[in-house]
């Protein structure tokens, strides 16, 4: 007690000290500073115009790089609206200061709670505070915090351009789009002027949410305007296009842009060559590169990585093994894409002894091995049959922490039952299962094949039966599926029930589904449910072929004949 009643009298002896020299002599103290030194000590630098040097105390203190056991933000709003020493013209530059350091801390609840004190002591914040602690709402996932800040401030806070542009990219990146164009319907109701990074956004949000065409209009609108797209107006087009399958109007777009004097930035580079390397077209995707480096474009190991797997897609390994060369030539490191894209291609093509030496190397140059890779190698050794190997994969991802997802056990589960070994496929479910991880309808497709296959319809049937209580719907790979299972048991009745059920679940059933159950109907008989369902496969789009015609005569003729 007898320590905080010093520090207090000699903070007052502050009062005619310069600024720096306080806070100097405030910083040295050895005692517990309390709300009110803090307080006061706040008010002396911000009444000094020393902004930067109260940011920074806020930010000791909420750190706790200043010991305050006193310190919380409770008791310094206590202190901020009933201290002697702070002055009413300066408490909106304190609760500023207050909340930017928290903002600055990223700390949004608190920061939060403070604009809220503010407001309700009939303080408002600058435009500037208030814009900053909106974006650290947005990036700390509170956006339902932030609409509803950004609604209760209008007409409180002087909001600008900045304030509804950073309030639309929050709606467009959790697909609100409704919103969006309400704000812009109210910004230029307010009489602002919507720019280019605005209308960018929203072009971003609708190609994000597949809405390419109203992308386009908002683009047409914006020249229209007067604004001129810049390079990232351009690039978001061009990848919505390419995204969207819009591969001709993407490549348009890429020319407009430079015939309008738009150099591409790496990003829209990246979308052309990544679009070739995706046709197969790896000499365009070079050109494209020549002509990058040639503008002077900076690119950087994304690009590399984009064409090493455009020549592993071909199958060109050791054109690829030979550009990561080129990697450390041009003072680029390769990173764990680059191996991944390596090893995916190796064993691609049943190379496993040279895709585990790149996975060594990786590991050799202190990159970590990721789930993607360990899936990747697991599937290159299954794919060759060799199960232990794959195995012991898993065993080394455990080890390292790294937990099998259901794409690792749906590889495992796949591999088994390509070799007609159930048992282990079933336990392999059973472990996947143990670690929390449910069957999806892939997986679900997968054991259903292996049964059908091996003619073990009681234990398909079982498992199709028991898709509702995983809640998984069967799709149509699955009735196909189930529908060839029954055909090859010779169970016409399960096939056609099934067969009607798919179509009466809005699916259409595949051309050797209609086939295998006509003409098993045929060889019992039942030409009458055979061209019931010749007639369903003309109105899914099929075209029944002359052979299955014939089988209907000759069941019609053989029951005549009887």
């Amino acid at each position: 007690m007898c320590h905080s009643y010093e520090a207090l009298v000699l903070i007052q002896k502050m009062v005619k000290v310069p600024p720096t020299k306080a806070l100097s002599l405030f910083n040295s103290l050895n005692h517990h500073h309390t709300p009110q030194s803090i307080s006061f000590i706040l008010n002396h630098l911000l009444s000094s115009a020393m902004l930067s040097h109260a940011h920074s105390l806020l930010l000791c203190l909420i750190s706790g790089r200043i010991s305050s056991p006193f310190f919380s933000p409770s008791s310094l709003m206590h202190q901020l609206t009933h201290t002697q020493f702070i002055h009413n013209s300066t408490h909106t530059l304190l609760y500023e200061a207050i909340i930017n350091a928290y903002v600055h801390s990223h700390l949004p609840d608190q920061a939060l709670c403070f604009l809220n004190h503010m407001v309700c002591n009939a303080h408002f914040p600058t435009s500037n505070t208030f814009n900053n602690l909106l974006i650290l709402l947005l990036r700390s996932n509170c956006f339902g915090k932030a609409w509803l800040l950004f609604n209760e401030m209008k007409g409180k806070v002087a909001m600008d351009v900045y304030s509804f542009g950073i309030m639309i990219k929050g709606c467009c990146e959790v697909g609100d789009l409704i919103k969006s164009f309400r704000l812009l319907a109210l910004l230029i109701r307010m009489g602002f002027s919507p720019n280019v990074v605005l209308y960018t956004t929203l072009i971003d949000g609708c190609c994000k949410i597949g809405d390419v065409h109203l992308a386009k209009k908002l683009f047409c609108k914006m020249e229209g305007l007067g604004l001129v797209p810049n390079q990232h107006t351009y690039s978001v087009l061009i990848n919505g296009f390419f995204k969207h399958g819009l591969q001709k109007e993407a490549f348009l777009m890429y020319e407009n842009m430079k015939q309008r004097g738009t150099v591409p930035n790496v990003y829209a580079y990246n979308c052309i060559i990544k679009e070739y390397c995706k046709d197969g077209n790896v000499d365009k995707a070079f050109k494209v590169f020549d002509e990058m480096r040639e503008k002077g474009v900076a690119y950087g190991i994304v690009t590399y990585n984009i064409l090493i797997d455009g020549l592993c897609r071909l199958k060109k390994l050791q054109e690829a093994v030979k550009l990561v060369d080129k990697v450390h030539l041009v003072g680029l490191t390769p990173n764990l894409v680059t191996y991944n894209t390596l090893i995916n291609g190796f064993c691609g093509i049943g190379k496993m002894d040279t895709a585990v030496r790149l996975f060594n190397q990786s590991k050799a140059i202190g990159l970590s091995p990721s789930l993607v890779t360990y899936n990747t190698l697991i599937a290159g050794y299954c794919k060759i049959g060799n199960l232990d190997r794959a195995l012991n994969m898993v065993k080394e991802m455990e080890e390292r922490s790294i937990a099998p997802s259901e794409v690792t056990y749906t590889i495992l589960i796949d591999a088994f039952v390509q070799l007609n070994h159930m048992d282990k496929a079933f336990e392999i479910q059973s472990l996947m299962e143990k670690s929390g991880l449910n069957l999806d309808v892939f997986t679900c497709s997968i054991l259903l094949h292996g049964f059908c296959m091996n003619g073990n319809m009681k234990e398909a049937s079982k498992l199709f039966k028991s898709l509702g209580e995983l809640r998984l719907e069967p799709n149509s790979v699955i009735y196909n599926i189930m529908i060839h299972g029954y055909c090859k048991e010779e169970s016409s009745y399960r096939a056609l029930r099934l067969l009607k059920e798919m179509i009466d679940n809005g699916m259409v059933p595949n051309l050797a589904s209609f086939c295998s159950t006509i003409g098993l109907l045929c060889k019992e008989g039942k030409w009458k449910e055979a061209e019931f369902l010749i007639q369903k496969m003309i109105n899914s789009g099929l075209e029944p072929s002359v052979s299955l015609y014939n089988m209907i005569y000759r069941a019609k003729s053989e029951v005549l004949v009887q």
